[in-house]
């Protein structure tokens, strides 16, 4: 077996042997010594003014109380958008001005900036860097132009991981800048799953393996791997035969595996711990309000950025921000922010496209995931359970900065063809079977010797420009902490800020994990009559906060579940949770609620639409929408739909109208599209009386050649050539003689072609039509 070794793969896999373990020798000796993280409680810091806190400490309410606690502790209820709003413009409640601070040494009133910093990007890399800031007692205005997580941050591959990847392309190339990206997001991956427990799991992956010498080649690498990590890492991992792999992931072909070998990484809920980000950079005082675009940027007489200009999306108002620096964290639109500043600045940004198709649970077992070194064209694919779906991706193609960025058919079709190569024949890979899909847009840092931007270094780099704007830009998700924290050390050097206490988020929890356990749906369940999935989903989803959802809860109207109305039968979100995110999360659009606060967008498109209606009752009830703002929201949803994988509509749905065909059970005209079900029941029917006419003998076999009366009967017409790979792929030169069974998958092969490219066509249309706009330059939405 040893003979398949190359001299490279020998060089390759002694000197990762040797670079590992020195890794850990140093590891234990100096840089990473062992230390047990303390849960740093969140503290009573207030805002300013004190008005947004409650008039008396809820004894319930967390912010006054350490450690996990048996009764809810979720009654905090964040101020109010307009509370936000208010205090960046400089007022009170009331809309009177906030009066300047008397200085008593001085006997001057200070009349400095009202925030030291102001960020704009309420990505993962925003959210962060204020929450970092707000914890070390510095002033604290974040600004989104749409929603927190809005763009690539929550349309990731959902994993926390140190890159496994990187550390095989750091060795092949001997490229130090990839070794110490996957250094230290190993290290920031213990720190994420220790900062938000109920956001984030451990999850094993496997790795299928078609060749023997395969076998120690990525043995080695993945204990390299665990080594980086030291006593931070997951869990140790292992090898597995060929009998057991096939039990732990059964899916797989079975000719075209000699074993594999299982790792541990991390996964979590993208959007979510966004929004959980925000939140807690709220209590520790930061001022943060989505929404609210940049439209310029301000200057003093030197020339240094002061704050911006910015405007209200949702009512059109506009004012100045001021403060002591400003931060531009806006991921895939840092450019577009740095030309504000200096309209002569080069690109520093190279956006690629990641896109990720949804498949039903069937396609991967519940609790493990699977990766896919060796494609066809050399990307690496993961395929992981999420949601209790299946994420399938990610592409990793060239891409321009869009503010709706739509998934291509062809890379929807890529991986898909890249699934049926290792799933076995059992398994049909159908484009029916994809629930949703989407494109992100990764920021990557660009690099002028690079070939293409699969080869772009992941880690981040902080540039500061003449007018003294700091602008962060590249990293990952998994990196968010340290990237924020390298962000405001440079703040405080460059504008010479005075914070209070040092870094600290190592160890800061965010919201909703003081009172978290991994048995607390129990209680859920046992006090409100919750349905054991909704339980579960809600404290995965909320931690803590999981109480005050169950609260809000309305009964069902049966024996059991006693509370949580579902907003679709098929997945555990509530009606609950749309008042929930109204009241204290700050959803101020539908899209917030159905792609941010929940993710049914992001797990069947479909679904998604059908429950549009109620949860438009839901917010118009708290947020007091007229019925042309209703309207203008279902339209606005449908039209995000559609980026998330919605065929087109025959004709524009108004909400009315949409109601009415629900109510009726109407079926939705739209498009050719994709269905779970190959064939409708008429069809099966046709299908069946064509098959039985030919089927003269009545053995339930007919010829191949038949084949071709079969297409002319139900109007398909497909080239020979065509229907010659379609035999092929399904096997049917048995005698030639076709079953029934195999007749319905040529048929659904062929009707397969059809739509694809009735499909793609819309795509296209639609493409062109909708989103091939450019980006105004002062949009704000970041992320990593």
């Amino acid at each position: 077996m040893f003979r398949a070794f190359s001299r490279k793969r020998v060089f390759v896999t002694s000197a990762l042997t040797a670079t590992a373990a020195t890794s850990y020798y140093y590891y234990n000796k100096n840089s990473r010594k062992h230390y047990t993280r303390s849960t740093l409680s969140i503290p009573n810091y207030r805002l300013t003014p004190d008005y947004l806190l409650p008039p008396s400490p809820d004894p319930l309410n967390y912010l006054f109380a350490e450690g996990p606690r048996e009764r809810p502790a979720t009654l905090w209820t964040p101020p109010s958008r307009k509370d936000m709003l208010n205090l960046l413009k400089g007022l009170n409640k009331d809309g009177s001005i906030i009066e300047p601070k008397y200085d008593a040494d001085s006997q001057k009133t200070k009349s400095e900036p009202p925030f030291d910093l102001l960020i704009i990007g309420g990505g993962a890399t925003g959210a962060g860097s204020a929450l970092d800031a707000a914890s070390r007692g510095l002033r604290v205005a974040l600004v989104e132009r749409d929603d927190f997580a809005c763009g690539t941050s929550s349309k990731s591959t959902k994993l926390v991981h140190g890159g496994v990847r990187y550390l095989e392309k750091a060795m092949m190339e001997f490229d130090y800048e990839q070794y110490k990206l996957v250094k230290e997001a190993l290290h920031e991956r213990s720190i994420f799953l220790h900062t938000a427990p109920y956001l984030s799991v451990h999850l094993p992956i496997m790795i299928p393996l078609d060749k023997r010498w395969k076998i120690p080649y990525y043995w080695v690498g993945l204990k390299a791997y665990e080594l980086l990590a030291g006593r931070e890492n997951v869990e140790p991992g292992y090898f597995l035969t060929k009998t057991k792999a096939l039990e732990a992931f059964p899916m797989l072909k079975k000719d075209k595996i000699v074993g594999a070998l299982v790792y541990y990484d991390g996964q979590h809920n993208d959007a979510r711990m966004n929004v959980a980000l925000a939140l807690t950079a709220i209590t520790y005082g930061a001022v943060i309000a989505n929404h609210v675009e940049v439209t310029r940027l301000l200057k003093d007489e030197n020339g240094i950025v002061s704050g911006a200009h910015v405007k209200d999306i949702l009512t059109g108002e506009e004012w100045d921000v001021k403060a002591k620096g400003v931060i531009n964290a806006t991921g895939p639109f840092t450019d577009s922010i740095r030309k504000m500043d200096n309209p002569t600045d080069t690109n520093i940004v190279a956006p690629s496209s990641g896109v990720h198709i949804v498949l039903p649970n069937y396609y991967s077992p519940g609790n493990m995931g699977l990766i896919d070194p060796s494609t066809s064209d050399g990307r690496v694919i993961f395929f992981l359970p999420w949601e209790g779906n299946t994420i399938a991706g990610t592409t990793d193609s060239p891409t321009v900065v869009t503010y709706a960025p739509q998934a291509r058919e062809e890379e929807v079709q890529w991986i898909l063809d890249e699934i049926k190569r290792y799933l076995s024949p059992d398994v049909k890979v159908r484009r029916g079977d994809v629930l949703a899909s989407w494109s992100g847009i990764r920021p990557l840092v660009r690099d002028p010797s690079a070939k293409n931007t699969a080869e772009l270094v992941r880690n981040h780099m902080i540039n500061v420009s003449e007018s003294k704007m700091i602008t962060i830009a590249g990293g990952k998700w998994t990196t968010y902490r340290a990237m924020a924290q390298d962000t405001i050390d440079k703040a405080i050097e460059v504008y010479g800020l005075e914070p209070t206490h040092p870094c600290r988020t190592e160890e800061i929890r965010l919201i909703g994990s003081h009172g978290y356990s991994k048995t607390m749906f129990i209680k859920l369940i046992q006090q409100f009559g919750l349905d054991t999935e909704v339980a579960q989903h809600l404290a995965n989803s909320y931690g803590d906060r999981a109480w005050g959802v169950a609260t809000l809860s309305q009964p069902t109207g049966k024996r059991w579940p006693v509370f949580g109305k579902r907003l679709s039968p098929s997945f555990p979100y509530i009606e609950s949770e749309v008042h929930y995110a109204a009241r204290r999360e700050y959803a101020c659009t539908v899209v917030d609620v159905i792609a941010r606060r929940t993710r049914l967008a992001f797990l069947n498109a479909q679904a998604t639409l059908e429950s549009l209606p109620r949860i438009i009752e839901i917010m118009t009830e708290e947020l007091g929408w007229s019925k042309n703002r209703m309207e203008q929201e279902f339209s606005q949803a449908v039209d995000f739909l559609m980026t998330m994988g919605l065929p087109k509509p025959k004709e524009k749905l108004t909400l009315a109208k949409f109601k009415a065909q629900l109510e009726s059970h109407k079926h939705i005209e739209s498009e050719p599209l994709y269905s779970r079900a190959r064939f409708q029941p008429e069809e099966l029917v046709k299908l069946q009386n064509i098959f039985s006419e030919l089927d003269v003998n009545g053995d339930g076999q007919i010829n191949a050649a038949d084949l071709k009366k079969v297409l002319t009967a139900v109007g398909v017409s497909v080239p020979d050539y065509v229907l010659e790979d379609i035999i092929e792929e399904v096997d049917l030169h048995k005698h030639g003689a076709i079953e029934f069974e195999e007749f319905l998958e040529v048929m659904s092969g062929v009707k397969e072609i059809q739509l694809q490219n009735a499909f793609a066509s819309i795509v296209e249309q639609y493409t062109e039509t909708k989103w091939n706009q450019k980006i105004p330059p002062g949009r704000a939405g970041g992320g990593v």
